[in-house]
């Protein structure tokens, strides 16, 4: 099994490097862009048949180790 887990900062979290990509997207030329936000993006191979089980354990890993849950949001997902 592998476990996708996408951190994100927080919508009421300045995000300065946002920010910064966002202003070169529109210095070059892309018109429209309203916001932008940078994240980690996460992979972790897993052992094991249980995705329940692996789901409890890895969302305990991204709430305690991976993000910051005070200033950034996660999502997990298991798959195959």
């Amino acid at each position: 099994m592998k476990a996708k887990i996408i951190v994100t900062p927080k919508k009421a979290v300045l995000d300065p490097q946002g920010k910064t990509v966002q202003n070169a997207l529109e210095h070059i030329g892309f018109k429209g862009v309203k916001d932008v936000r940078i994240g980690k993006y996460i992979e972790i191979e897993l052992e094991g048949t249980d995705r329940e089980a692996a789901l409890r354990s890895i969302q305990e890993a991204s709430h305690k180790i991976l993000s910051n849950p005070v200033i950034e949001d996660y999502s997990v997902e298991i798959c195959d």
